[in-house]
């Protein structure tokens, strides 16, 4: 069963930890896109040419069939993109591409710092950039009468319901978007508000940021 509601980014953002003269960049960034993930990733390799690794994990997609990828570009096997990756799964966060640049110190970290080493870095770009509920909606549409149509939007709007957008013609459309189990209680404020005269529609789903 997909999930209707999870995390993503609340936006992009950096953070630079130093580990024994070690830079660790973390470049954290939402996408939805496989390809958009890894283009990140080739833009921070002509970026900072200089850097000696640019490791990568990324999560795309509503769980439980999201994409999930990491990369140790060189670092030794486990050390760096699986731990970036354990972040954002402790995390429970999708929609992700997360990029650590180092530039070496001149300090062998072992194993067990270069883990503690990129989790830190993904970590901090995570607190950076904070998180949103992405939720599944359904999304209905309601044809009014022009004379009513503000009274209804506006009552819709109290009542916590959200109103993408409207259509004018013979009628006002309004585009609404809900929770799947809010439906019955949509369907009886339509009636409500309109004294029986519309009825909403269901036309589709979309993911909305809540």
């Amino acid at each position: 069963m997909s999930a209707s509601r999870y995390l993503v980014p609340a936006r992009d953002a950096e953070a630079e930890i130093e580990v024994k003269r070690s830079r660790f960049l973390a470049t954290l960034k939402r996408v939805t896109a496989e390809d958009d993930a890894r283009a990140l990733v080739a833009r921070l390799r002509k970026e900072h040419g200089d850097a000696r690794h640019h490791c990568s994990a990324f999560v795309i997609g509503p769980p439980p069939r999201s994409v999930e990828r990491s990369h140790d570009d060189g670092e030794p096997a486990g050390t760096a993109g699986a731990p970036m990756l354990e972040v954002l799964r402790g995390a429970e966060v999708s929609d992700v591409v997360v990029v650590v640049t180092r530039w070496f110190g001149g300090t062998l970290l072992g194993a067990g710092g270069l883990v503690r080493a990129y989790g830190d870095a993904v970590r901090s770009a995570l607190a950076e950039a904070g998180t949103t509920p992405r939720e599944r909606l359904r999304e209905f549409e309601v044809a009014l009468d022009h004379g009513v149509a503000g009274r209804v939007e506006s009552e819709l709007r109290q009542r916590g319901i959200a109103v993408l957008g409207a259509g004018y013609g013979t009628h006002t459309v309004l585009r609404l978007a809900i929770s799947p189990s809010a439906e019955a209680a949509l369907h009886a404020t339509i009636a409500e508000l309109t004294a029986g005269a519309s009825a909403a529609s269901c036309v589709g789903e979309r993911w909305v940021e809540t």
